[in-house]
């Protein structure tokens, strides 16, 4: 029973910690572009790099 009385004030504190992080991400945008961060992953946007020619 005296364990309760530090685990229950410690997993409502990681719980308000886990809320107010996500209200902090809705709040800052995060979630605006689900879809154009699963593309950009798939697409490079640096042009292959050509091969070095050998020295005679």
């Amino acid at each position: 029973m005296n364990a309760l009385v530090l685990l229950v004030p410690i997993a409502l504190l990681l719980g308000l910690l886990g809320l107010g992080g996500f209200l902090w991400a809705l709040r800052t945008h995060q979630y605006e572009d689900l879809e154009g961060a699963a593309s950009r992953i798939l697409f490079d946007d640096d042009p292959p790099r050509q091969p070095k020619e050998p020295k005679p």
